[in-house]
């Protein structure tokens, strides 16, 4: 299984928190894969032509290969990597289910957080 590098988002906390419960899963169990923190390295995606406020806006994640995945399928691939979880990679990569799971995070579940992010950066400071 080639390795992953899964992008994500350090500052959101709610993002971060999940990051965190992953690591230490992978850690356990020297699965294949590397993290980046966009929030502290926004320039880490910008080969593939995403911008430190883009690669905010969703997972995103790079194999060996430099194939670049985001949204789902980045979550599959982590999944994958993943012993507790490979069986919710399985379910969200089913033909129909995976054209579902895509419209929930990239419709709902990306945009909220995004949302959430804002919010929580404007009441810092001080705007809202």
């Amino acid at each position: 299984m080639q390795r992953l590098t899964v992008y994500y988002n350090g500052a959101c906390p709610i993002c971060g928190a999940e990051i965190r419960h992953y690591r230490d899963l992978a850690s356990k169990v020297r699965a294949p894969l590397d993290w980046v923190d966009i929030s502290r390295e926004p320039a880490a995606l910008e080969a593939h032509g995403i911008d430190g406020c883009g690669a905010k806006r969703r997972l995103y994640a790079t194999l060996d290969d430099g194939k670049l995945l985001a949204g789902v399928d980045a979550f599959a691939a982590l999944w994958q990597r993943l012993p507790r979880y490979r069986w919710l990679a399985r379910i969200v990569t089913v033909p129909g289910l995976e054209t579902v799971a895509g419209w929930l995070y990239e419709g709902v579940l990306a945009p909220a957080l995004v949302w959430f992010n804002q919010r929580r950066e404007r009441r810092a400071a001080g705007r809202g």
